[in-house]
């Protein structure tokens, strides 16, 4: 009998795979390349949803309480980057850990990757504005890309087997995993460029957009104080603040757009955007802010608007006795409500703006309209790429922002700040200007005063204002001796109320308190 050399059956899959590291690097390289290759796909073809948007979106949609006061205070205007980026490394991390649970379970990758993408295209259901068809397309090659890549990953990690593993095998292996990864990461920065290029393209609109019959007086004089470093009393389109729960900015066509009344109405009304600047335009300018803004913070801004009357708009639908609150609806869902009486009020102009610094609305902005309301903060009352006004009662609904802990009633507050000098800069003794903005919309400011080392209160000269409706500069000479010296101020507005020092957090109607900064005279 001829000698039989014994063979080793090969060992199952999950006995297979080479160390922890390799399966967890091919897993997390397989969700990079399932996220990038649907953010390159919805780059490229119009209509396809970004999951990671998506996702985030949903994100910010089940929030708790108190959780957009903790981010805006932490990343500011970078808040939606902050939350992506999130997104991505908990998918990155994930994929790890799928990858690492496949070397005992062979069909926990799928399982996890089906899941995964089940999630992202059911987030998608809360964008009105997706199409459920394509979500599902995307959703679905993100994941069979990110198995196919896992697995063919996997089939090329290094085995553990007799011998030991050679060094050649693993470094390629992890040349092969990076190079994929990196590749990947190559192909969604790619995607996204392409689609936030998509949503910034220039706007065709203003030459429909017909002169206003009122338009604004030139600035008064005096209304801006010559201040080297302070805000400027109107601020550039490019530089204005920009907080809203859009993580893409929503992409409106202004041929097909439409704004519906409805709701406790004589007459359901619909406008196109040729009809509604058919109504007489008019000019205002109005400072808005951030129910966010921190005391000294910098969410807040004065611009020029050009719009519609939103008190006529509502006359033609007709306003019916009882309907105590406005909700304006953005294309993407977003909700916020106001007090009718207080569009209504001909003390102020609530308008629905088409026009920002006599340009048309930018997209982060709001294109093609949006609401502006002197004197309500933002979160109740500056609904962005308007599609609906619905008139209901004050009991009968909640904008988005009420049932996450943010008051229902929310005039602006009385607010000051110091932007010269900076806080914790060094400045030179003998004579400093101190200078800042300070607004009170829509009651107007009629004083500023400033501290030093908690002492008397020195009257500021402050701005010649446009209107009650808006901010003004201000600024006061202070003799600066050597040390470290404590800077407050306070404004005073038009009812005749002074500026609050008790401090409180921004949540649920506003932060409180003076702005204090330290300076260093030396």
């Amino acid at each position: 009998m001829s000698a039989v050399t014994p063979t080793l059956a090969p060992a199952p899959t999950a006995m297979r795979q080479g160390p922890v590291l390799h399966a967890a690097l091919a897993g997390a390289a397989a969700v990079a390349v399932a996220i990038g290759a649907s953010e390159l796909l919805a780059g490229i073809v119009s209509g396809f949803p970004s999951l990671v948007a998506s996702v985030g979106a949903a994100v910010i949609d089940l929030q708790p309480p108190g959780a957009k006061d903790f981010v805006v205070a932490l990343f500011g205007e970078s808040d939606k980057l902050a939350l992506e980026v999130f997104v991505v490394a908990a998918a990155l991390a994930f994929g790890a850990l799928l990858g690492t649970a496949g070397r005992r379970w062979p069909a926990a990758p799928a399982a996890g990757f089906a899941a995964f993408g089940l999630l992202a295209f059911l987030a998608t259901f809360l964008d009105p504005q997706v199409s459920t068809p394509l979500a599902a397309v995307s959703a679905g090659g993100a994941v069979w890309l990110g198995l196919a890549t896992l697995n063919r990953l996997r089939d090329r990690a290094p085995r553990r087997g007799q011998g030991s593993m050679p060094d050649w095998s693993r470094r390629g292996f992890l040349l092969r995993s990076g190079s994929v990864a990196l590749g990947a990461g190559v192909a969604g920065i790619a995607g996204r460029a392409l689609l936030e290029a998509r949503l910034r393209r220039p706007l065709s609109v203003a030459a429909s957009i017909p002169d206003p019959a009122r338009v604004v007086a030139g600035l008064p004089a005096g209304a801006e104080l010559n201040v080297p470093g302070i805000t400027p009393l109107v601020v550039p389109n490019d530089d204005f603040y920009r907080i809203d729960t859009a993580l893409l900015v929503p992409s409106v066509d202004a041929a097909a757009w439409r704004l519906r009344i409805h709701g406790m109405v004589d007459r359901e009304t619909t406008f196109s955007f040729a009809e509604l600047v058919e109504l007489p335009l008019f000019e205002q300018y109005v400072t808005i802010a951030c129910v966010s803004n921190e005391v000294g913070g910098r969410l807040v801004g004065n611009a020029k608007w050009t719009g519609v009357s939103l008190r006529d708009v509502l006359d033609l639908a007709g306003v019916q006795a009882g309907a105590t609150q406005l909700v304006g609806r953005s294309v993407d869902g977003f909700t916020a409500g106001m007090p009718t009486a207080w569009v209504m009020d001909p003390a102020r102009e609530a308008m629905i703006a088409v026009r920002m610094n006599d340009e048309p609305l930018p997209m982060a902005h709001g294109f093609p309209a949006r609401l502006i309301v002197p004197g309500l903060y933002g979160y109740v009352s500056a609904t962005k790429w308007l599609s609906e006004l619905e008139l209901t009662t004050l009991e009968g609904f909640d904008g988005f922002w009420i049932p996450r802990g943010w008051s229902k009633e929310a005039p602006i507050l009385t607010q000051s700040r110091i932007d010269v000098p900076r806080g914790g800069s060094r400045v030179a003794p003998g004579t400093v200007t101190v200078a800042g903005v300070a607004w009170a919309p829509d009651r107007g400011v009629t004083g500023v005063e400033v501290s030093v080392d908690d002492g008397p209160w020195m009257r500021a000269r402050i701005s010649t204002p446009i209107s009650d409706a808006t901010w003004v500069q201000w600024r006061l000479d202070w003799t600066a001796t050597p040390g470290r010296h404590t800077l407050n101020v306070r404004a005073t507005d038009g009812d005749g109320t002074v500026q609050t020092a008790d401090r409180s957090n921004p949540a649920p109607d506003g932060a409180r308190g003076h702005h204090r900064i330290s300076v260093e005279v030396d």
